[in-house]
């Protein structure tokens, strides 16, 4: 990589850099200080802002870097994440997003807590939140290592560690002195850049081709090495059963995990009504349903046009897949055009990075305040308490983030999203469906339903091949391999459902009626909504 390409992509960081955080001084600045105001922006967006957001939120450094890399190392198989991504949404749509801006304020414990003893489900609640967030956040580190390793052409260790560093810096920042309408704000910015950049990257590949998408997913198999078998389901996931059912497995977690995210269901609480929550999420489907039929471009144009062996030497889990492409399509690394566009790109996927990790930071901390720490004062903190706690949360999150991003440095994004999003479908989807549609549902049942979901999700991913027994794991030396999926989707999430109906039926409580009346007219009606 020349020296040019490096301090352009630097500058245009830089000046992303000083753009958020000029709009993150000047919220601070404006700001009331009040619960309502950090935790949800004073819901004061409108319904097309709050979508831009949520599609920011959502277009992760998994989705530009990790499933665009999957697709040119491995074809028609990485399209499984884009399908998975995508059609979650539907889920979010038609079973979460009004009802849970009726029936919450501020977190998923909101919804839960409404109709159980609050102290419990809460403590809960909050552990799996924080949990799944900080999973989605290694990824976005992992992102932020694998960018500046290409941008500096420094692979070491050290560079990726004060890459990381920085990036959790930033957010805390974001986080800390912003609260969510500042994050809102770089997250609508960075939703722009990102799908501007997309577009342009996009089009540059379909004239390459002339427009000819058939010819592309000729060349790309041409040049993988596979064949036509490029173009076919299997070649990740088809070898043997074991990797068939990790390909339903993933698809599970990617389906059924969006709608247990915490930082997009905090999004619901940012708008002033369900009517604007729900508008919210078809902006946001429009959004993301353009970007991840632009990435399949990408994924198959860095095949064709770089090559999977280019994109292997670079990054071996296929995270540099989408700069290689932007330089070779302007001409290579010795050429202005390449020098421009690499920049660019480089510029917009930290700028993604940091606008994720914004959000994510933000929704973890606010279910270490408004939840664990509520919770254990015994509902007795007072909102400014609370807001100073999530702000100091915010920290220690970031460090927590930054120690695994750096043990995780070799795995691809969009993987270890999948496994955030198996964690997600298998702690908080259960006991949020139960609590709104199952009149009987109890206290016992919600903190089963979570931690029968958690800790078996968490389990078979220490005892899977992700973290020991292959080269590619976390610990290649040792060998503590005794679940043979990659992602525990499969076997996690029907135990969550499985651990809420059992806490339920086995529990001596009396279902209260009247609480969940109140929850049901709230969900459906918006009456009484905060």
């Amino acid at each position: 990589m020349t020296g040019g390409h490096q301090t352009l992509a630097l500058l245009l960081f830089s000046v992303f850099v000083a753009i958020t955080l000029a709009i993150t001084t000047w919220v601070s600045r404006n700001r009331q200080g009040s619960a309502e105001e950090f935790y949800a922006g004073g819901r004061l967006f409108s319904p097309m802002e709050n979508g831009f957001a949520i599609a920011g939120d959502y277009m992760s450094a998994a989705s530009f870097l990790g499933v665009t890399g999957l697709i040119a190392l491995f074809g028609y198989d990485g399209l499984l994440y884009v399908v998975g991504f995508l059609v979650a949404w539907l889920v979010v749509l038609f079973l979460v997003a009004e009802l849970v801006r009726n029936c919450g304020r501020f977190t998923l414990a909101d919804v839960v807590a409404a109709r159980m003893s609050e102290r419990p489900v809460r403590i809960a609640a909050g552990t799996s939140s924080i949990t799944v967030s900080v999973l989605y956040l290694v990824a976005q580190m992992v992102g932020a290592g694998s960018l500046v390793a290409l941008l500096l052409g420094d692979t070491s260790t050290a560079a990726r560690a004060w890459t990381v560093i920085g990036v959790g810096a930033l957010m805390v920042i974001y986080v800390s002195l912003g609260g969510m309408r500042a994050t809102t704000w770089i997250q609508i910015v960075k939703a722009v850049l990102l799908l501007a950049g997309t577009v342009a990257l996009t089009v540059l590949v379909l004239l390459r081709f002339h427009g000819d998408f058939d010819r592309l997913l000729l060349t790309a198999a041409a040049r993988s090495g596979h064949g036509d078998a490029f173009l076919a389901p299997g070649l990740k996931y088809g070898g043997d059963w074991t990797a068939r059912l990790d390909f339903i497995s993933l698809g599970l977690a990617l389906v059924l995990g969006t709608a247990g995210l915490p930082h997009i269901l905090s999004r619901f609480y940012t708008v002033p009504t369900a009517r604007a929550a729900r508008c919210s999420v078809l902006w946001s489907i429009g959004l993301i349903g353009g970007f991840y039929l632009m990435t399949i471009v990408l994924g198959f144009g860095a095949a064709a046009i770089v090559g999977p062996d280019a994109v292997r030497e670079s990054s071996a889990a296929g995270n540099t897949a989408v700069p290689l492409l932007a330089l070779a399509l302007g001409g290579g690394a010795n050429s202005t055009a390449g020098t421009v566009l690499f920049a660019i790109v480089a510029a917009v996927a930290f700028a993604t990075i940091l606008a994720v990790v914004a959000g994510l930071t933000l929704a973890s901390s606010a279910s270490v305040a408004h939840d664990l720490y509520a919770s254990l004062r015994r509902g007795r903190a007072e909102p400014r308490s609370e807001v100073a706690v999530a702000r100091v949360a915010s920290v220690g999150i970031g460090a927590v983030a930054i120690a695994l991003g750096l043990l995780a440095r070799d795995l691809n994004i969009a993987f270890l999203v999948g496994l955030a999003f198996a964690v997600a479908a298998s702690a908080n989807l259960p006991v949020l469906l139960y609590s709104l549609f199952w009149r009987g549902f109890t206290t016992r049942g919600a903190v089963w339903a979570v931690y029968g979901g958690l800790v078996p999700a968490l389990a078979l991913v220490v005892l899977s091949p992700v973290v020991s027994g292959s080269p590619e794991s976390l610990f290649p030396a040792v060998d503590f391999q005794y679940f043979p999926l990659q992602n525990p989707g499969l076997v996690s999430i029907p135990m969550g459902f499985l651990a809420g109906w059992l806490g339920t039926v086995t529990s001596d409580e009396v279902p209260d009626e009247a609480k969940h009346a109140e929850t049901e007219v709230r969900a459906l009606t918006g009456a009484g909504a905060a």
